[in-house]
């Protein structure tokens, strides 16, 4: 492997010892075809010069890189699944592979992968990924980044040769392993644990290795795990926040699926809005509708007070009901920043900004089936109102609801106007993500492993990225 100077390992989770962690063997797969390489993503980290050959073999064979973890680990957690206590939970079907900075920001990175094998926390699984749920993934991860949500980056997709058994997909079905760049793998569930197992001390050490790495702006509070708590409350309120102004269903917002640096990952039956639905749900086995899309924010706060119910061994309640108390007026103020930079406008107060996202949403209720959600946004952008007046949607902005936005909006500034002559904002339609155009980019794929549509969406995705241009970062 030629050696970047932006490169550098840095691998922390060994420190911590053997009860956070196990080490564990790759897969041997059949074959290893690459099917997606994030160059930009690998640029960050200083990856970009690898070859294909040695990217498959880091990738999809597992070697280490160099100076950095060697044997993969999987991390040790325990969950709420649907808000049952499982503790037979862990990384089943993926390990940590790589700990190393990013180039300018020295932020501390995790390459981690899904469906490189079985694991001691496989239990009955095959601990494989299908091709389509690694295709669904990288569209998921590649669509949030350009709306401005917080997310892991799919990094890798190397299809693997094997044929798979599923009960919600014709089967067999192809295979794959996943590569993931995220800020953090470390989970809530990786708290309730120690928890579990009565162990305020490792849970004092997790919390020192969380503040160390990830907010070292703590280092110095009297008490770290209320700070600590405090900070991810916060973190947790604007991934909320940018979720709902993305319209978007995680789908399956387990305590084992949120972690500490306020990053959203691991996506499975997710969902985009088609339209205006506080019901909708992404998971086909939500019957109660737990974490449909109006209730994620309530979904996260649940699971904030499952973590603090962890720190409450290692600190006094009053900080952590500070905390949580918290979330309310962050989760306000950080849909507001959202949909603001969704709108492409400047704030102007708080009194007047609550006002016109409450009357954005009006707009969008009120549209129903004629108004989808991603087009509102792409026609209002920094305050184009001839352009939404004279197209397709127009009658969705003529009622009542329309009236009051466009009289609110009078008195704001667009934001960084100038990305209104990007030709992305002359076409018709916007990009969107919606359910039908998966399925469609995943049929010439199954069909005859043709993958020029699948290609020309993210390079469609990543031209709205660079038009929109929103800041995603926790």
């Amino acid at each position: 492997m030629p050696i970047s100077p932006t490169y550098l390992p840095d691998p922390q989770v060994p420190k911590l010892g053997p009860e956070f962690a196990d080490p564990v063997e790759p897969a041997r797969f059949p074959e290893t075809i690459l099917r997606f390489r994030n160059d930009r993503a690998a640029a960050s980290v200083g990856l970009d010069t690898l070859t294909d050959a040695e990217w498959i073999a880091h990738f999809g064979r597992f070697e280490p890189l160099p100076g950095n973890i060697d044997p993969p680990l999987a991390m040790r957690y325990h969950g709420h699944q649907f808000r049952v206590y499982n503790p037979d939970l862990g990384d089943g079907r993926g390990f940590l592979f790589a700990q190393l900075r990013e180039g300018g920001s020295g932020r501390l990175l995790d390459l981690g992968t899904k469906g490189s094998g079985q694991t001691p926390w496989s239990r009955t699984a095959d601990g494989r990924l299908t091709l389509k749920g690694g295709v669904r993934e990288v569209l998921a991860t590649a669509m949030l980044e350009a709306l401005g949500v917080p997310t892991s980056r799919s990094f890798s997709l190397i299809e693997t040769g094997e044929a798979l058994m599923r009960g919600d997909e014709p089967s067999p079905t192809r295979s794959s392993v996943l590569v993931r760049l995220s800020h953090s793998h470390v989970r809530f569930g990786s708290f309730q644990r120690h928890a579990f197992f009565e162990a305020p001390d490792r849970i004092r050490v997790l919390v020192d290795h969380v503040v160390d790495e990830y907010y070292p702006e703590l280092e110095g509070a009297n008490d770290r795990p209320g700070a600590l708590l405090a900070a991810v409350v916060g973190r947790a309120a604007r991934l909320a926040a940018r979720w709902m102004a993305a319209g978007f269903v995680h789908g399956v917002l387990n305590t084992d699926n949120m972690n500490m640096t306020g990053e959203s990952f691991d996506y499975g039956p997710y969902r985009f809005l088609p339209r205006s639905d506080p019901g909708f749900t992404a998971a086909y086995f939500d019957h109660s509708g737990l974490y449909a899309f109006g209730r994620q924010p309530e979904a996260v706060f649940w699971n904030l007070q499952q973590l603090a119910g962890c720190f409450s061994l290692v600190t006094e309640s009053d900080p952590l009901i500070e905390a949580l108390n918290a979330f309310g007026p962050a989760y306000r103020d950080a849909l507001v920043e959202a949909m603001l930079e969704r709108l492409g406008l400047k704030p102007r107060g708080e009194e007047a900004d609550i006002a016109l996202i409450q009357a954005a949403f009006g707009v969008l209720s009120e549209g129903g089936e004629a108004l989808r959600w991603e087009p509102f946004f792409f026609d209002w952008f920094c305050k184009d109102e001839a352009r939404a007046l004279a197209g397709p949607r127009a009658e969705s902005y003529a009622g009542d609801a329309g009236r009051a936005f466009r009289e609110l909006l009078g008195v704001y500034q667009p934001d960084r106007a100038e990305r209104l002559a990007d030709p992305y904002f002359a076409r018709a339609e916007p990009e969107e993500l919606l359910y039908d155009e998966i399925e469609a980019l995943w049929a010439p794929i199954a069909e005859a492993d043709d993958w020029s549509l699948l290609e020309a969406k993210l390079a469609s995705i990543e031209r709205a990225r660079t038009a929109w241009g929103l800041s995603p970062q926790a």
